[in-house]
């Protein structure tokens, strides 16, 4: 399942290449979320909009801003997610996926009722899926690349550290961004958001059968290089 959520990823973000900037900014408005069209429907629908689009809340999730922007995510899906799936089996780990992407920008549009700014990504969902690693397996290790200054500094250490200092940079980032009232581009809420959804729902879709085969894979897991 991981495999076939990149491969839509990648389907959906070539035909984004063949769109005209006009093009590419109805398509995001559209099937990305945009928080004012679901919380102010009648004003969005005003404003253009043909529906409140409240499927929106899962299509925004496969939809990526540039090349950098997919590469990133499909790369933490991919070294994240297949330990998630091997836990839930393929149909419950897309259930979860698509559960921690709503809910995460569910968190994003609490504080930004307002907003006419489409999002889109699979960030809110893949914050999700780390949420969900932070409590299976804490003790896997990663090698993680620290650039200071112009030198890389490679360094290993447990999943639960690395994974607890990038929850706190989205909350920091997210704070940050509303407290200084300037934008970065980037849903820092929805990160935040998406990791505790998925800490909270993983109970229900864990597949306790199968968690034996998974820790012993994990054990034998190669390490990975995270920037």
């Amino acid at each position: 399942m991981v495999w076939t959520i990149i491969g839509i990823n990648i389907l959906v973000f070539i035909y984004t290449l063949g769109l005209s900037p006009p093009g590419l900014a109805g398509f995001f408005h559209l099937f990305g979320v945009v928080p004012v069209r679901l919380v102010q429907p009648e004003l969005a629908m005003s404003a253009g909009y043909p529906d409140p689009g409240y499927y929106t809340l899962i299509t925004h999730m496969f939809i990526h801003g540039g090349y950098l922007h997919i590469i990133l995510n499909c790369w933490m899906l991919w070294i994240f997610a297949d330990n998630i799936e091997d836990v839930m089996g393929p149909f419950r780990f897309l259930l979860f996926y698509l559960f921690c992407g709503a809910g995460a920008l569910m968190v994003h549009i609490l504080f930004n009722l307002d907003s006419p700014v489409p999002v889109v990504g699979a960030s809110g969902a893949i914050a999700g899926v780390m949420g969900a690693y932070f409590l299976l397996y804490p003790h896997s290790r990663v090698i993680t690349l620290i650039p200071i200054f112009f030198f890389p500094y490679i360094i290993e250490i447990p999943a639960l550290v690395f994974l607890g200092v990038w929850f706190i940079i989205q909350i920091v980032s997210a704070l940050g961004t509303g407290i200084l009232g300037t934008g970065t581009g980037v849903a820092w809420w929805a990160h935040a958001g998406g990791f505790v959804v998925g800490m909270a729902i993983l109970p229900l879709f864990r597949n306790k059968k199968r968690c034996y085969y998974c820790y012993e894979r994990i054990r034998r897991r190669k390490n990975f290089l995270l920037e």
